[in-house]
């Protein structure tokens, strides 16, 4: 009976090809692009069993306080459409300890992160490009986004008393030159708010996305982490199990 069934898993495999791993009855596919991607929540579960720090979890656990505003929920976005629903902020439990560091570090200063995208799906990133097809400001869906991998953050600063942004170059998703991080055109009091993201967020382990201001992502994301295309609510049911 084991032979039959491994049998049946190896010609499933040889069978539909594009398939390149089956565990138990989760199945990690590779997509147009040939990139590992995740649809199926045991999938997922199968992973992170196999490997805890693949293990996602709600930033709202690690950051206390936490502020967050979701522009791709709403149609006040560059796309001018609502890109998901019901959002939730998710990452990679290293990034979440890492974000929990930094909030700690700020804290000190009077300062908190205010949260604009963590996680969001695959399917999302591929909408994204087909409205911005320019690698500076929108991930290339054949290579894939931190974002997908739950490794990459948008995110500011802001004052834990008033509750108001601190300034900064740019709105966020600023398609402009503006936005750079070497953009130096900007009042002193800027550059050092720019400054102090980057320098607190790279002193624990965050790497700067040169064009965009907000963006952080862990290094070497692609090579430990498969692209998720998990709905908000098919990872809360997979994480709350």
């Amino acid at each position: 009976m084991f032979r039959f069934k491994l049998n049946m898993a190896l010609l499933f495999t040889v069978a539909c090809g594009h398939l390149c791993c089956v565990t138990n009855t989760s199945i990690i596919t590779k997509n147009e692009y040939g990139l590992e991607i995740i649809t199926q929540e045991n999938t997922y579960k199968q992973t992170v069993k196999a490997n805890k720090n693949k293990r996602m979890v709600a930033l709202s656990s690690y950051l206390i306080p936490i502020k967050i505003d979701w522009p791709y929920a709403s149609p006040n976005n560059f796309a001018h459409q609502v890109l998901y629903a019901n959002p939730i902020a998710y990452m990679r439990i290293e990034a979440a300890l890492a974000l929990q560091k930094i909030s700690d570090d700020l804290k000190a200063k009077g300062l908190g992160l205010k949260i604009f995208d963590a996680y969001r799906p695959y399917s999302v990133t591929k909408k994204m490009w087909s409205i911005v097809p320019d690698e500076r400001y929108a991930a290339n869906p054949a290579k894939g986004s931190g974002h997908n991998r739950g490794a990459a953050v948008d995110l500011t600063l802001y004052d834990l008393i008033t509750g108001a942004e601190l300034p900064m170059p740019t709105a966020f998703d600023d398609f402009t030159e503006k936005a750079h991080h070497n953009f130096m055109q900007l009042d002193a009091a800027i550059l050092q708010n720019r400054k102090m993201l980057k320098e607190t967020m790279e002193r624990y382990g965050f790497v700067a996305l040169d064009t965009e201001w907000w963006h952080y992502y862990l290094p070497n994301a692609a090579q430990r982490f498969e692209l998720l295309d998990l709905s908000f609510k098919q990872l809360k049911r997979a994480t709350d199990q």
